[in-house]
C-alpha cells in the first residue's frame, strides 16, 4: 500500500484537499510554498551554483514568477518559452538558450532579444550560432552513456562524444565565438550519483585539454537536472546527491571550481503537485480475471505521458480507509487509443471496494504534466492547474 504520509504532511495534504474542493476532475494543484523550498534548498546545498530552471518542467506564469522573484535564472528550449519568461520582465541575462536542436532563424531571434548563451553539440548548429549570434558564449554537450539508469533516459539525441566537443571549441573560437563551457545530462529522475562522477570527469579531460593544447580556458560546467523527485521507485535524498557531487567536482577541479550551472526542473516542481482523478469505470475482462482495469479521466494524452513504458510511477492513493483491502489493478485513460494504458506491468494495487466517481490522487505529479499533454485529443480539453500561493 501507497502511504500519502511518505509524501506529504498533513499539513500540505489539507492545503491540496481545500484547493481541489468542488474542482472538476481532472486537474492539476500546485502548492507554490513547495516550488519555493525546493529553490531555497537547492540553493544551500550547493551555495557556489547558479539555478537555471528548466522552463519546460511547467512552464506556469504562477511558478516563473515565483521563481523569477526568488533570482532563479531559466534555461529556455524554444522561442515561445522565450516570449513568455521575457513578457516577465525577466532580463535576457538570466536565460539561456539550452535547445541543441534549433533553426538557424530562431538563433537570431534569441540574439535579438538579447541572448548570449548558446548550448550547441554539432557543427551545423555551431556555424547557424555564428552566423545568427556573433560574439555570443557557447558551450558543448556532451554524451553521457550510462543515463539508462534514469527513469527517463536524455542521452543519444543530445551531445556530442568528447572528441568532437574538442574540435567544435576550437571551430567556435576560430569563427568568433567565446568557448565558455561544457554542459551535460545525467538523464531525468536519475537514480546513480556515479553518473555525475563520470560526467565531470569528461569534462574535467576537456577542460585540461583544451588550456594545454589549444590555449582555449573554459570557465564554465553545466551539469543539467536529473536531481528526483519522489515516486514510487526510492531514490537518495537531496543531500546525498549535493555532498558526492560536490566531493566529485572538487576531487577533480579542486578547491577553485568553474561556474558551476544546474537545470532543476523535475526536483523543483515535480513534489509541489498532484494530478486529482476520478474514476470512470471499473470492469473485469474475464469472469476470473485476477486484475481490474480502473479507467480515470486523466490518462498518457492529458497529463500522464511519463507513464509510457511505464517509466515514471507515481504514487496513486485514494480517499478510502487504510484497512480497507486492496488487489491488482490495470490503471488506463479514458480516450479510444489501446496505448492510453498507464500501468499494467508495475503491480500497483487499489482498493477492491473502489468504484465510478471515487476520486485518485497521483502525486508528486507537478513537472511535465501540464505542458507534457494533448491540445484536444477526442476532444479532451487540456489539463487545468490550481495554485496554492506560498
Amino acid at each position: 500500500m501507497i502511504e500519502r504520509s511518505a509524501f506529504y504532511t498533513d499539513e500540505q495534504w489539507a492545503r491540496f484537499m481545500i484547493a481541489t474542493e468542488g474542482m472538476e476532475t481532472p486537474c492539476i494543484v500546485v502548492d507554490l510554498g513547495i516550488v519555493k523550498a525546493n529553490y531555497e534548498r537547492l540553493a544551500k546545498l550547493f551555495p557556489f551554483a547558479r539555478q537555471y530552471y528548466a522552463v519546460k518542467a511547467n512552464p506556469a506564469p504562477e511558478v516563473l514568477i515565483l521563481l523569477r522573484d526568488l533570482g532563479a535564472n531559466f534555461d529556455i528550449a524554444s522561442r515561445w518559452e522565450l516570449d513568455k519568461v521575457l513578457a516577465l520582465g525577466v532580463h535576457p541575462d538570466r536565460l539561456s538558450y539550452g535547445n541543441t536542436i534549433k533553426k538557424a532563424r530562431d538563433v537570431e531571434y534569441f540574439y535579438s532579444k538579447g541572448v548570449r548563451s548558446f548550448a550547441t553539440d554539432s557543427k551545423t548548429d555551431l556555424f547557424n550560432i555564428a552566423a545568427k549570434a556573433p560574439g555570443s558564449r557557447v558551450y558543448l554537450r556532451i554524451l553521457v552513456e550510462g543515463s539508462q539508469s534514469a527513469d527517463w533516459p536524455l542521452s543519444r539525441k543530445f551531445g556530442c562524444h568528447p572528441d568532437m566537443a574538442y574540435n567544435l571549441l576550437v571551430e567556435a573560437k576560430r569563427l568568433g565565438l567565446v568557448p565558455w563551457g561544457i554542459s551535460f545530462h545525467v538523464g531525468s529522475q536519475q537514480r546513480d550519483i556515479g553518473q555525475w562522477d563520470e560526467a565531470i570527469a569528461k569534462t574535467n579531460y576537456l577542460f585540461r585539454a583544451m588550456e594545454e593544447e589549444e590555449g582555449i580556458v573554459l570557465g564554465m560546467i553545466n551539469m543539467g537536472g536529473g536531481f528526483p523527485a519522489h515516486y514510487t521507485t526510492p531514490a537518495h535524498e537531496l543531500e546525498i546527491y549535493a555532498k558526492e557531487i560536490t566531493r566529485y567536482l572538487h576531487e577533480d577541479f579542486g578547491e577553485q571550481l568553474p561556474d558551476i550551472i544546474l537545470e532543476p526542473g523535475r526536483s523543483m516542481v515535480g513534489d509541489a503537485g498532484i494530478i486529482v482523478s476520478e474514476v470512470v469505470l471499473v470492469s473485469r475482462k474475464n469472469n476470473t480475471a485476477l486484475q481490474r482495469w480502473v479507467y480515470t479521466d486523466v490518462g498518457k494524452f492529458n497529463g500522464l505521458i511519463e507513464t509510457l513504458d511505464e517509466s515514471i510511477k507515481y504514487p496513486v492513493v485514494t480517499d478510502h480507509e487504510a484497512s480497507v483491502k486492496e488487489g491488482d489493478v490495470i490503471l488506463a485513460g479514458p480516450t479510444c487509443d489501446s496505448m492510453d494504458i498507464m500501468y499494467e506491468r508495475s503491480g500497483y494495487q487499489l482498493p477492491l471496494n473502489l468504484v465510478a466517481g471515487d476520486r485518485l490522487y497521483w502525486l508528486s505529479a507537478g513537472a511535465y504534466t501540464s505542458s507534457y499533454a494533448s491540445v484536444e485529443f477526442n476532444g479532451f480539453p487540456p489539463i487545468k492547474t490550481v495554485f496554492i500561493e506560498p
